[in-house]
């Protein structure tokens, strides 16, 4: 990956992403048309509508994680800081550990909680100093005064509240620019939720970060832009998913342009 791709010097008015015209199909079915999409730095921008809309294949556009699909392909253009996420040249293991994924059940490793944020950095042949590390991801996922005194018991041991924490502290110390969130709470308890919510907002001063969410409440809460995304009917049992507005969440939410927006915040379909 050329070094322009993982320059931190980029301005914050220039959007971290840059989707132009693209089309995302699953062999001849085509999933997802025409999007077109800037996400800001070090904001929280969440993708919002109905399932099968295309949310969800959108956020796995941002870091290549469709490739593991056979039957994927993607037209048009995806940028990551002005680079073409799909060039040739462009390692996708390489995209993956510059941006981060969080998906929706908590999926710890089957080690110790130290070993888990550990991972990643081992992996990739970490210099540093491997318990400050650790630390200092699970202080940031506001995780550590609850497993301190339990690093070497296993991950699964935590609830399922602190495990999509330590999924997300695992994700952290990986050294990532953006975080990738696929529901992140669908799993979750209220009490649990808002911990990860309270989270994201620590972290947007730190990271840029994409959230799916089927949680209008939670879309108000957290984030800073919103894109619905909404899919038609295209024959026979199958839909096509497109963006239909994306403003900030504000005015997506108490002022869209869209009557299918309004129609979906308000909860008349969806």
């Amino acid at each position: 990956m050329q070094e322009s791709l993982i320059n931190e010097e980029e301005s914050l008015n220039i959007p971290v992403f840059e989707l132009r015209g693209v089309d995302i199909f699953y062999g001849s079915h085509k999933a997802v048309r025409d999007v077109n999409l800037d996400i800001a730095t070090k904001k929280i921008t969440a993708f919002i509508g109905p399932s099968g809309c295309g949310k969800s294949t959108i956020l796995r556009c941002l870091n290549r994680l469709n490739d593991l699909i056979n039957s994927f392909k993607i037209h048009g253009v995806v940028t990551y800081h002005g680079q073409n996420l799909y060039a040739k040249d462009i390692d996708p293991v390489e995209v993956r550990k510059r941006i981060g994924m969080v998906f929706q059940r908590p999926n710890p490793f089957p080690k110790t909680i130290y070993d888990n944020v550990a991972y990643g950095a081992r992996v990739n042949g970490y210099k540093g100093d491997l318990d400050e590390l650790v630390e200092t991801s699970l202080r940031r996922a506001a995780l550590w005064d609850e497993v301190k005194d339990k690093l070497g018991e296993s991950g699964f041991s935590l609830s399922g509240g602190q495990q999509q924490r330590l999924c997300i502290a695992r994700a952290i110390a990986a050294e990532p620019e953006v975080l990738l969130m696929d529901e992140p709470c669908s799993a979750l308890d209220p009490i649990s939720t808002l911990k990860v919510e309270e989270l994201m907002q620590e972290l947007k001063e730190n990271y840029t970060i994409v959230i799916v969410t089927h949680n209008m409440q939670q879309a108000t809460r957290v984030a800073d832009m919103t894109a619905f995304f909404n899919a038609e009917a295209v024959g026979k049992g199958s839909k096509v998913g497109y963006l239909v507005e994306y403003d900030k969440t504000e005015k997506i939410f108490s002022n869209p342009e869209e009557q299918s927006t309004k129609d979906y915040v308000s909860g008349r379909f969806g």
